[in-house]
């Protein structure tokens, strides 16, 4: 059963999912390598970047895909655009 989004929280994980799907591309990552960093599948990363889907995820699939990204979770959370430090962090 999927788990309902309150519409006030829609765009914010819209949000997450694209910056997550941009620091993923700027990493040089597909898909598929970060669902295997993050220990998540990869069709669960497809819905949470798919811009068209609301798709909530836990913590714990945040703070994987952060560490997968070499991100802090609260710089996903907290920037529409991220900062040049997080940018030039390219390991």
């Amino acid at each position: 059963m999927a788990k309902s989004v309150e519409f006030k929280n829609r765009d914010r994980f819209i949000q997450l999912g694209i910056a997550i799907a941009a620091l993923r591309k700027m990493r040089g990552m597909s898909q598929e390598q970060l669902a295997e960093k993050s220990g998540v599948s990869r069709s669960h990363i497809s819905s949470i970047e798919a811009p068209n889907i609301v798709r909530p995820f836990s913590l714990e699939v945040l703070y994987n895909i952060a560490d997968a990204l070499n991100i802090e979770p609260g710089d996903l959370l907290n920037t529409p655009m991220f900062p040049d430090k997080i940018w030039e962090n390219k390991k």
